[in-house]
């Protein structure tokens, strides 16, 4: 039986945005997400995070950096009753020099990471969603039938402006909090 999901950006959906974020002292959950993702975990749910990590690729932390901070994120939400089944990341960006400056895959908008999710644990994408603050995460759901979600936290009012351009009509949603109203409200 294939799995519903949701698929969630990090910085701006989970946390504050806070650019460049990889320090545990300076990370703090965006407003409603923990009750947000309770609420989506009690309606079936199952959760798994795909982010862009530049900051990488721009040397302004390590690949051990973003994995003890992301460590964090999943322990704790784990104890408030939250599993992330699995965190992908891509570490690159095309506009650098060094190990990590490629053109990749796996670098929203391409979508290479949710491929990887999808295959991994064989998600329905008609029944799941990507709640993302920018146009970039919104993309990818979309070219493989995952329905977008526009949360308006993070780069969420910003990113709006740019759905025309893109063509994208998404859920728009205050925050997780409000999506989650949003899917049960549809029922």
């Amino acid at each position: 039986m294939k799995n519903k999901f949701v698929l969630l950006d990090r910085d701006g959906v989970i946390n504050v945005e806070k650019s460049y974020l990889y320090k545990i002292e300076d990370f703090e959950y965006e407003k409603n997400v923990v009750e947000g993702l309770l609420k989506l975990r009690d309606l079936g749910y199952k959760f798994a995070i795909i982010t862009n990590q530049a900051g990488i690729a721009r040397g302004y932390y390590t690949e051990e950096d973003y994995l003890k901070l992301q460590n964090f994120i999943e322990k704790d939400l784990l104890k408030k009753g939250i599993k992330i089944e699995k965190s992908y990341f891509c570490p690159h960006h095309p506009n650098v020099t060094g190990k990590y400056g490629i053109e990749c895959n796996c670098r929203k908008p391409n979508t290479g990471n949710f491929e990887l999710a999808i295959n991994e644990f064989d998600i329905d994408t008609k029944n799941s969603f990507m709640i993302g603050d920018k146009v970039t995460d919104l993309i990818p759901a979309e070219k493989l039938g995952i329905t977008p979600v526009l949360v308006k936290t993070g780069y969420g009012l910003k990113s709006m402006a740019k759905l025309e351009k893109f063509e994208l009509n998404p859920i728009i949603a205050d925050d997780i909090l409000d999506f989650e109203k949003i899917l049960e409200n549809k029922k």
